[in-house]
């Protein structure tokens, strides 16, 4: 294994870099007439993408690997050089993708540059020219370049890699899988394969990955909502889910135990048109930053309206719909209306990214003095709600981005209040530039599951400008005019997401007061049925999701039925529980808890549900 200099990002990034280099280079060999999109670094290696003459296979990819293998054993480098509009043109003339880049990077006024792999006995290695001829079988033509000596392969590059092959690692990647892209993730293009590739530092931590990701295919949410009668998906409806009954009990658990929390804590529950016209989302700011992302409904009488993808500008209606006073602040509108955008096709995921969901929203008016208290407040029920399924979570503050509304000057002071307040929650948290709403700085709420994965989930943004564009005002203490600051939060965030999240955090193993089904009655034979539904009304009466199964199976494939399907528990009754009037208690991770009476049984299963633990 060749000597590592240590395992900093900036090194794995040049790592995975390098490595897309080098497999384009492969894939090239095996295919000349190739034609080739990109290939960028992602969270867990690389990828690149193809125009092939034929559909790759599996057994394509140990090919590839083994190439690669061999790349890196050479010891070939990387050398890089900027280039002109035209010089870019000559090269890749035989590469319309890439011809394609260059006119958007000419449009961008974007520096043009070039990396090309060099075979070890280049005599020139560190200039990027020609060196000696190719060997047979390497690429003549490569990716567009007119066959090179001493170059295995040139990209439209803007750098970061490696400076020798050699520095790779080659037992800490593998190439993953092939998938179906389409060119600039737009499935009016043409659509490409891509291969996907993992690396790592070491093979320990490719290892260690594979291991993970082995497990999280097991607590898969689509497999496991799939299997426990969750949810649905249809080919009329892509990217909106179908709830089937036991999710839809889930679902509105979650929605209940939300409505109470903030019920009790002076959120009030608004509803709003789920179709607004376009004229809303221009005052709002949305209609610059969202509209291509928004399903837009054209009445033909000049009339345009967009599907509600977001509750903000109609909370903003309620808020301007009648006088306001500070007396009335913090004033918190609440919502769970559903929301439509239109993610591509290709993006879509299970209940990770939908075209159709509902968020535990709110839009919280205040004056500047009660930000931080009332950001105090919501770090709160964030506690709450995340400390009950056991879930570590750190913040995340996302500064102004590039497309922004408003002055410089009040996001910086926006930005400074929002820092300031996470600096004295004690809480641990990191800063992305660059990342905040066009309306204001954010923070994100970062979780951790059960396997480390890490999501981003809620959000709580500080918005002062979209107020100042619905012309909202409050009477002051001094009967003055002024304009509110607006607080948009979720905390759940998308609630199709976070029960996806959440299925997978719990394997499906739900907590008893979430679960559809609480308690399973099975009775040993069918003389015993009678006593069985005898117990099932009497929990169903206690308000306990009870399901009573019939007596057709053996005992043992209804027990095992039971477990798959993730039961908290399930209550055995025989010819002794009959006669005493008791029930066997088989608890899920626990089995087999005895014989209790019926009474002591309930009373213990209220108490944790009412816990919620």
């Amino acid at each position: 294994m060749p000597k590592r200099k240590g395992d900093s990002s900036l090194e794995l990034e040049r790592v995975r870099h390098s490595l897309a280099h080098l497999l384009a280079a492969a894939v090239l060999e095996k295919f000349p007439k190739a034609k080739l999109g990109v290939g960028p670094v992602i969270e867990d290696g690389f990828y690149y993408d193809f125009d092939l003459p034929r559909a790759l296979v599996p057994e394509d990819l140990s090919k590839f690997e083994s190439r690669i293998e061999e790349f890196i054993k050479q010891g070939h480098q990387f050398s890089g050089k900027k280039i002109s509009a035209a010089e870019g043109r000559k090269i890749f003339r035989d590469q319309p993708f890439k011809l394609e880049l260059i006119k958007d990077f000419v449009k961008e006024k974007r520096q043009l540059s070039i990396y090309k792999t060099l075979r070890q006995d280049s005599p020139q290695r560190g200039s990027g020219q020609a060196g000696r001829a190719h060997r047979p079988g390497s690429p003549q033509r490569g990716s567009g370049q007119a066959g090179q000596a001493g170059t295995i392969f040139t990209d439209l590059c803007r750098g970061g890699h490696v400076k020798n092959t050699k520095e790779i690692d080659a037992s800490a990647f593998k190439l993953d899988r092939i998938a179906g892209a389409y060119w600039k993730g737009d499935e009016k293009n043409p659509q490409l394969q891509r291969i996907y590739g993992l690396a790592f530092g070491t093979k320990k931590e490719l290892d260690g990955y594979l291991k993970l990701r082995a497990e999280a295919e097991k607590r898969d949410h689509k497999k496991l909502g799939t299997e426990l009668e969750l949810f649905m998906f249809h080919q009329t409806a892509p990217g909106m889910p179908y709830w089937l009954p036991k999710g839809v009990i889930l679902y509105n658990k979650l929605v209940e135990f939300w409505r109470k929390e903030h019920e009790s804590r002076g959120y009030q529950e608004i509803s709003s048109p789920i179709l607004n016209k376009k004229e809303l989302y221009i005052t709002s700011g949305h209609y610059d930053h969202y509209w291509p992302e928004m399903f837009v409904a054209d009445m033909g009488r000049e009339e345009q309206y967009g599907v509600k993808s977001m509750n903000c500008p109609n909370a903003m209606i309620v808020f301007g719909s009648k006088p306001r006073s500070y007396r009335s602040f913090p004033l918190r509108f609440s919502d769970t209306d559903s929301l439509h955008r239109y993610e591509r096709s290709g993006v879509l995921n299970g209940l990770l990214r939908v075209r159709e969901f509902r968020q535990d929203d709110a839009h919280i008016f205040v004056s500047e003095d009660q930000i931080e208290t009332e950001y105090r407040e919501i770090f709160k029920i964030v506690e709450l709600f995340y400390s009950i399924f056991d879930i570590k979570y750190e913040f995340r503050l996302g500064t102004r981005p590039k497309s922004f509304l408003g002055d410089i000057k009040t996001w910086n002071r926006a930005e400074k209040t929002l820092e300031a307040i996470l600096k004295k929650s004690g809480k641990k948290y990191s800063v992305l530039k660059g990342d905040g709403a066009f309306y204001g700085p954010k923070v994100d709420i970062l979780m951790k599951d059960a396997i480390g994965r890490q999501w981003q989930m809620g959000t709580i943004q500080l918005d002062f400008h979209q107020p100042r564009r619905f012309r909202l005002k409050y009477t002051d203490r001094d009967g003055s005019e002024k304009t509110p600051i607006a607080i948009h939060r979720v905390v759940y965030g998308s609630l199709e997401r976070f029960i996806g999240i959440l299925i997978e955090h719990c394997a499906g193993a739900f907590p008893t007061w979430l679960s559809p089904v609480q308690v399973q009655i099975l009775a040993v034979s069918q003389k015993h049925q009678a006593y069985a539904s005898k117990i099932h009304k009497t929990l169903v009466d206690a308000d306990v999701r009870a399901e009573l199964t019939e007596a057709d199976e053996t005992l043992g494939k209804r027990i095992r039925e039971g477990e798959t399907q993730k039961l908290p528990y399930l209550l055995i009754v025989g010819e002794k529980e009959q006669k005493t009037g008791a029930v066997a208690v088989r608890k899920r991770g626990r089995g087999d808890l005895g014989v209790q009476k019926l009474s002591s049984f309930i009373q213990s299963l209220k108490e944790e549900i009412n816990r919620k633990k």
